[in-house]
């Protein structure tokens, strides 16, 4: 039976081609689940749910800059509309990477941009779909890194660093708040994944975690599986 059946899943950061969010869509809706993808450019977003339409599955897409509170909100509003007020899971897939450099010789625009790609846009996902989210007891899914863990490389990207260390603390966050509210908020914080943009910029003998087995990881947290799982961060390696 298709856990996912019936149910709305948003995925934010599904538009290029070889990376995470694409397997991750198709996972949900293999598993049966109506889905909204979002992604800056309405090209590429448009391209991933054209292929997931062709197999047949339930799929809208929607760009949308996810760093202008406005754009988020009328994001929500339109889900909302679509769907009845309900979503039963966020996933915060958006986000990317950037070598800042040490610190003493590190630009402010690369900080600035490293924060707004991967903590600004979970920080206002989350504040325009929780309250579609509440009355499912829906669940939220983060992106941190392994990088933002206790041990993990952190000299010469500490924007990037510090962008998903903000992650995780929303992420348990979120846990607490909406404790009452039955929502769940959890992250996976990977390694290094193999997907397009890392095999052409890593070394040859790099380990990576594949995008299936972030897929699963993902698809569970959102699952009445993990009903009882959250505030937590899920080192995937």
């Amino acid at each position: 039976m298709h856990r996912f059946t019936g149910r709305t899943i948003v995925l934010t950061g599904v538009g290029r081609e070889g990376q995470v969010g694409e397997v991750v869509a198709r996972a949900f809706a293999e598993e049966g689940a109506s889905l909204t993808l979002v992604d800056r450019s309405h090209e590429e977003v448009e391209r991933r749910a054209d292929t997931l339409r062709a197999a047949g599955h339930d799929v809208h897409a929607e760009s949308c800059d996810l760093t202008d509170a406005a754009q988020v909100a009328a994001l929500a509003d339109s889900v909302a509309s679509r769907h009845d007020g309900i979503v039963h899971a966020l996933v915060n897939g958006a986000g990317g990477f950037a070598m800042s450099g040490p610190v003493a010789e590190s630009d402010i625009a690369v900080w600035h941009r490293q924060i707004d790609i991967n903590l600004t846009t979970a920080y206002l996902a989350t504040r325009a779909f929780l309250p579609l989210l509440r009355p499912q007891r829906g669940a939220i899914v983060y992106f941190a890194s392994a990088a933002a863990l206790p041990g993990g490389k952190v000299a010469g990207m500490s924007a990037y660093v510090a962008a998903k260390t903000g992650v995780a603390a929303l992420t348990r966050a979120v846990a607490d708040e909406e404790l009452e509210s039955g929502v769940r908020a959890n992250a996976v914080a990977p390694t290094a994944v193999r997907t397009a943009a890392n095999l052409g910029s890593m070394a040859a003998s790099t380990r990576y975690v594949e995008r299936e087995e972030v897929a699963r990881v993902v698809v569970f947290l959102c699952s009445d599986d993990a009903s009882a799982v959250t505030g937590q961060i899920l080192r995937l390696s």
